[in-house]
């Protein structure tokens, strides 16, 4: 019974690493410009797509690079064509927008790729014992993308001048300004880097599972939930947030259906709201 248990925790680890890919990219963007972007979600897909297209033919690993391309252009679109002209306005008319946008994309893949499930096509392989632990190559996969792509997250914040100016911008923009930072250029990497870790989210979510249209909103809730578990805008509270999301809907299947297994962020999400808002951190607003 006991390693019941544990392989449930160590596939709640696989699935929260991704959910941290999720989570960093959407509390990034809130961390600048205290906005919740709901067509995040749609990122997740989209890259998930993308790529499903381009390894038609072309080899999986080339197939990623003109995904990843698209994803964050797409990205990069959202801020400068929908969201740059309205940030003048109120943040509800922000919340709309995205809204209608999330919608829209998700319509937008319906319309190319239908409504049927479909897979990268990779063969299920058995996979290697640990301890009487199971993991696959997959799952070894997933979690060496994350923590490569989170390490390098680490290291722009801590250590280049392009994460020192992201970190002042989320303390204080007007500040920023004055200091002589570039705003257009933080604002660009933050959308970069936001579409960035939502692609390949989306692609390690792809080759574990299958890909549907509202892939993106499942994984949006769960980025969602792990963005107020760790506390709006502490990008590693949201590491750590992906993580406890992952485990805990994983050990819900030992006492619940494994269809209520989404349920599980939900509840998480209503739960936070009523008794800890502002997160396990405690921390609104800012980049730490």
């Amino acid at each position: 019974m006991l390693d019941y248990y544990a392989q449930l925790v160590v596939n709640g680890i696989v699935a929260g690493a991704v959910y941290a890919l999720f989570a960093v990219g959407l509390t990034l963007i809130y961390g600048v410009f205290r906005f919740i972007n709901f067509a995040h979600g749609e990122l997740i897909a989209w890259g998930a797509y993308l790529t499903l297209m381009f390894s038609g033919f072309l080899p999986f690993g080339l197939a990623v690079v003109p995904a990843l391309f698209l994803t964050i252009l797409l990205g990069i679109g959202q801020e400068r064509y929908i969201y740059r002209s309205l940030r003048q306005r109120s943040r509800i008319t922000l919340l709309i927008a995205s809204i209608g946008l999330s919608y829209l994309l998700r319509n937008a893949l319906r319309l190319i790729w239908g409504s049927d499930l479909v897979s990268f096509g990779f063969e299920t392989r058995r996979g290697m014992s640990f301890a009487g632990l199971i993991v696959t190559r997959t799952q070894l996969l997933m979690v060496a993308a994350a923590l490569l792509f989170l390490a390098f997250l680490y290291m722009l914040l801590n250590f280049t001048m392009l994460g020192k100016s992201l970190r002042a911008a989320a303390d204080n923009t007007e500040l920023a300004e004055i200091m002589g930072i570039d705003m257009k250029k933080v604002g660009l990497s933050v959308w970069i880097l936001s579409a960035l870790f939502a692609g390949v989210g989306g692609i390690l979510i792809g080759i574990d599972t299958n890909l549907e249209p509202v892939m993106g909103l499942i994984n949006l809730l769960k980025a969602f939930a792990a963005v107020l578990l760790g506390g709006a805008g502490n990008v590693w509270g949201a590491l750590l947030g992906g993580l406890c999301i992952g485990i805990a809907e994983n050990l819900g299947v030992a006492f619940f259906s494994p269809g209520y297994k989404d349920a599980v962020s939900f509840a998480l999400i209503i739960l936070l709201l009523l008794f800890r808002p502002t997160g396990l951190f405690g921390l609104i607003g800012g980049i730490r």
